[in-house]
């Protein structure tokens, strides 16, 4: 379901998850050491290739389009994009941050729990500054 919308052209895989200070939702700072991230959340992490390959450069500001089977158009907006050791053709971001792009009914499987780390993005040129 899903792998057809990311395999799209100019599409990646998002995964979410918590920086190192996060527990569940509840965010107890804007570092994270894992990461070498200070002073912000709204990054999102891409492989170098997949950078140039989508035109744009590390430190560029983004937003995040999702799509769902359901055709909703899902946005969330002002991520900061950091060159990092992903596999090509994925990406990642700190939740609850890009809990927009989730639809309600993207759930796994068997565990039918939210399916956070599968949706499919593309990325766009954001109108915020530095």
């Amino acid at each position: 379901m899903h792998q057809r919308l990311a395999a799209r052209e100019g599409w990646i895989t998002l995964q979410t998850m918590r920086s190192h200070d996060q527990y569940n939702t509840t965010v107890y700072g804007y570092d994270d050491r894992y990461r070498g991230i200070e002073n912000g959340r709204r990054v999102i992490f891409l492989n170098q290739e997949d950078i140039a390959r989508l035109g744009f450069a590390a430190g560029q500001w983004v937003d995040l389009i999702g799509e769902s089977e359901d055709g909703v158009i899902r946005r969330a907006d002002g991520f900061k994009i950091v060159a990092y050791d992903t596999p090509a053709g994925c990406a990642a971001a700190y939740y609850p941050e890009t809990n927009p792009l989730i639809p309600l009914d993207h759930k796994g499987e068997q565990s039918h729990t939210p399916a956070s780390k599968s949706v499919a993005v593309r990325l766009a040129a954001s109108a915020r500054l530095a």
